[in-house]
C-alpha cells in the first residue's frame, strides 16, 4: 500500500509492522523514523546498514528471531538499503514473526524495483516515497515547525529563511531550531533578527571552526574563535552543525574501515562531498576512528542539553568543548 509523504500520521507500526521508505529526501524520510521510533520506545532497537547484513545474514537472522522475557519487542531499521535486500525481507515476511516491527530506509526505487512491488501490492504493508523538497513543501515544513512551537512569524520571512537553505531541509531544521531558542529568551522575531540569525551560515566560519576542530589543528580554531564575535544564539547552529558534521563523518568513517580505500571512500559518498572540502574530509577520516565519533556525538548531545538549560552559559561551554577535543586521541 502507497501512502503519500503527508499521510504518514496514517500509520501506526503496531497495524502495519513492516515500512518501507524510500526516495531521495533523507531529510524527510529521517524525519519520519525519527517520529515512528519517538512513539515506540517501549520497544528494542536494532539498526542495521544492509552491507552490515548481507556479509553476515545467519548472525542477522538470529539476533531478530531470538527473544527474552525482557525483550520482546523489536524495530529493526536497516540504512543504505537496495533492491539487494529484497529477498531477506521476503523471508521475514514468510516467518511473520510477532511483535517484530521492521522500518527499511532505501535511496531511489525503480517503478520495476522487485522490493518496491512487494509493498505497493500487499495491502498490510506500507511504502512511502520521499520527492526531493521545493520552496513549496519546506515552507509547508517551516509553518508546521512554528505554529508547533507557537512562535509567530510572517509568511515572507519563512520564505527568506527557506531560502537561504539551499533545499535543504536539515539544514533548515538547523535555521528553525536556532529561532526557536531565540524566541525563547522573549526577544522579537522580525526580518532584522531573522537576517542576522541565518546571514552566520554565509560567512563559513562555523564550518571553518567545526572542520579544524576535527583535523585538530588548534592555532587554527583559536584564530577563528577571536575573530567571531559569537552570540549566546550561534553557539546552538555550532552544535547542531557540529553534530549533524559528526553524523555524516561516522558515515564515512564506517564505510573506509570497511573497504580500506580513502579515495573510494570519498568518491561513493551521499551526498557527493564538494571538491573544496575533500582534502579535509579526507584528513577527518583518516583521525577519527568509528566508536571515537560515536562517543563524539554523544558529548555533542550532552552539551546541546546543557546549553538548552541555560542559554547564557552557551559560549563557555562550546569554547571550553572545542579547545578540549582539538588535542583529543581520537584514532586508539
Amino acid at each position: 500500500m502507497i501512502l503519500k509523504s503527508y499521510e504518514t500520521k496514517k500509520i501506526d507500526i503496531n497495524k502495519n509492522n513492516i515500512i518501507l521508505f524510500y526516495g531521495q529526501n533523507e531529510g524527510g524520510k529521517k524525519e519520519e523514523i525519527s517520529k515512528i521510533l519517538t512513539l515506540n520506545k517501549d520497544k528494542s532497537l536494532f539498526s542495521y546498514d544492509e552491507k552490515e547484513i548481507l556479509e553476515n545474514v545467519e548472525i542477522f537472522y538470529n539476533s531478530i528471531y531470538s527473544g527474552s522475557l525482557f525483550e520482546n519487542k523489536k524495530i529493526i531499521l536497516i540504512n543504505r538499503a537496495s533492491e539487494k535486500i529484497t529477498k531477506i525481507i521476503e523471508e521475514i515476511l514468510e516467518k511473520n514473526v510477532p511483535e517484530l516491527y521492521v522500518l527499511i530506509n532505501t535511496g531511489i526505487l525503480e517503478k520495476k524495483s522487485k522490493l518496491r512491488s512487494i509493498f505497493e501490492k500487499d495491502k498490510k504493508l506500507i511504502c512511502v516515497p520521499f520527492y526531493p523538497d521545493n520552496n513549496q513543501t519546506l515552507s509547508k515544513f517551516a509553518y508546521n515547525f512554528l505554529s508547533d512551537k507557537k512562535i509567530s512569524i510572517s509568511p515572507s520571512n519563512i520564505n527568506l529563511i527557506v531560502g537561504k537553505c539551499s533545499g535543504d531541509r536539515e539544514t533548515l531544521l538547523n535555521e528553525l531550531i536556532k529561532i526557536e531558542y531565540f524566541s525563547k529568551n522573549g526577544k522579537k522575531i522580525n526580518s532584522e533578527t531573522i537576517s542576522k540569525l541565518i546571514n552566520l551560515n554565509e560567512n563559513h566560519s562555523i564550518s571553518e571552526l567545526i572542520d579544524n576542530c576535527l583535523v585538530q589543528n588548534k592555532k587554527k580554531i583559536i584564530t577563528i574563535l577571536n575573530e567571531n564575535n559569537f552570540s549566546n544564539e550561534d553557539c546552538i547552529m555550532i552544535t547542531r552543525s557540529f553534530i549533524m558534521k559528526a553524523k555524516k563523518l561516522l558515515a564515512l568513517s564506517k564505510t573506509f574501515e570497511t573497504n580500506k580505500n580513502i579515495d573510494l571512500t570519498i568518491s561513493s559518498a551521499k551526498p557527493p562531498i564538494f571538491w573544496k572540502e575533500k582534502e579535509i574530509t579526507k584528513q577527518q577520516i583518516q583521525k577519527w576512528k568509528s566508536k571515537n565519533i560515536k562517543q563524539l556525538i554523544y558529548a555533542l548531545s550532552e552539551i546541546e542539553l546543557q546549553i538548552k538549560k541555560n542559554i547564557n552559559n552557551s559560549i563557555n561551554l562550546i569554547t571550553d568543548f572545542i579547545l578540549s577535543h582539538s588535542s583529543a586521541k581520537t584514532n586508539n
